[in-house]
């Protein structure tokens, strides 16, 4: 061990702080991905006495099935104040002058940092790390301006995806906007490039559809439409053969947190089971009616593909079509399942969708593509920044 690496219990202490006085603050928890959440725990009828306070520039973590998560959930909290329950030991810094709160998330956020608490984690399957030995974990400290030098440049580029994935968000909003005025308020461009319906398109009135549209429009079943390959499934008993190459496998999980990291080779997988770029992927399970415009090849596993049948529906329009609001709730009210919502082929094909004739579909591809581009190069950006931060991150263990 390098001279200057020193136990983490050298540095911080427990705080025991109650809210005693039954403050009206944010209830909070610590997510696995080291952030802190707003609570989701039903606290009717709970002595909320007996929850902790934490304040700005202090630490949460959770030590409990350490091994099994693979992960410490620990989080710096960087707001003002909350309150967090009891089972969370909370923690600070005693002397800011030797080491900085933000430099010590940035140690706690490395991978090789929860491979070493894995390590060292007991207490059965789940694997609890005893705080004694949380604090016998070690870390380099070099001195503070060597610390703000690496927090300064960490946060550039934590700053820049932050900034990627809110300029991806408006561009999302603005192919939202799009649709909803094309689609549903019908101020489609017309011949002349004039809002359709506000200056006198043609409108008809259709039955199943109780109201009008517009001229050699069609409003029938999605199964008139697109067929479903609902993917390879993955269950107890072939979950052992899941191995970190091969085809990556999407899961429901990735669909969130736009992550590819387990791989499978092992089972035999059909062609008809892998996305390809550009595929629509559509959750089917548990969290029912997230859309996914696939980047590389995957297997899918608790999803569908949904595939056009002939080119009389446009990918581009299918997919905002599935991503907008109204037809999000719709899916997720068919879903059924007691343990979790199960979205079955027949559910999905009975949702009706409104098919616009193939030129205005293809002026709205001709209209999004360049948005989506857009988003393409930022997303491809993050991916190169959260490789820097990584790097940055394993630099740590080298600071003499």
């Amino acid at each position: 061990m390098r001279s200057n690496y020193n136990p983490i219990g050298k540095y911080i202490r427990l705080v025991d702080n109650r809210n005693s006085e039954l403050k009206d603050i944010p209830l909070v928890g610590v997510s696995i991905n080291k952030k802190f959440i707003p609570s989701v725990a039903n606290t009717i009828g709970t002595n909320m006495k007996t929850y902790k306070f934490i304040k700005k520039n202090q630490f949460a973590c959770s030590l409990m099935q350490v091994r099994r998560d693979g992960k410490i959930p620990v989080a710096l909290f960087e707001n003002e104040e909350a309150i967090i329950s009891q089972a969370y030991p909370v923690f600070e810094i005693t002397d800011t002058n030797e080491l900085l709160p933000q430099y010590l998330m940035m140690w706690m956020s490395r991978s090789e940092f929860d491979r070493e608490a894995c390590f060292y984690a007991v207490g059965g399957v789940r694997g609890s790390l005893e705080w004694e030995d949380f604090c016998a974990m070690q870390l380099p400290v070099p001195s503070i301006e060597k610390q703000k030098e690496i927090i300064k440049e960490y946060h550039t580029i934590k700053d820049r995806i932050k900034l990627n994935e809110q300029l991806n968000q408006k561009l999302e909003d603005t192919t939202q906007s799009i649709y909803k005025e094309w689609f549903v308020d019908f101020e489609f461009p017309n011949t002349d490039g004039k809002p359709y319906k506000s200056n006198g398109g043609e409108m008809v009135f259709c039955d199943e559809f109780d109201g009008e549209i517009p001229f050699g429009w069609e409003f029938n079943k999605l199964d008139s439409y697109v067929k479903l390959s609902q993917g390879q499934v993955i269950n107890a008993k072939t979950q052992h053969l899941i191995k970190k190459k091969g085809l990556p496998l999407l899961r429901i999980t990735d669909l969130l947190n736009d992550t590819q990291k387990i791989f499978i080779d092992e089972i035999e997988v059909s062609e008809k089971n892998i996305a390809k770029k550009d595929d629509i992927i559509y959750s089917r399970t548990g969290q029912v009616g997230l859309v996914f415009r696939n980047k590389t090849g995957v297997v899918y596993n608790n999803c569908f593909k949904v595939i056009p049948i002939d080119n009389k529906i446009n990918k581009d329009y299918l997919f905002w079509f599935l991503k907008e609001k109204s037809t999000y709730r719709i899916m997720v009210e068919l879903a059924s399942g007691s343990a979790q919502s199960d979205l079955a082929h027949t559910a999905f094909f009975s949702v009706y969708i409104l098919l616009p004739i193939q030129n205005i579909q293809k002026k709205f591809s001709d209209t999004v593509t360049p948005v989506e581009n857009l988003k393409e190069m930022f997303y491809e950006q993050s991916k190169l920044m959260i490789k820097f931060r990584e790097i940055l991150l394993s630099k740590m263990a080298t600071i003499d």
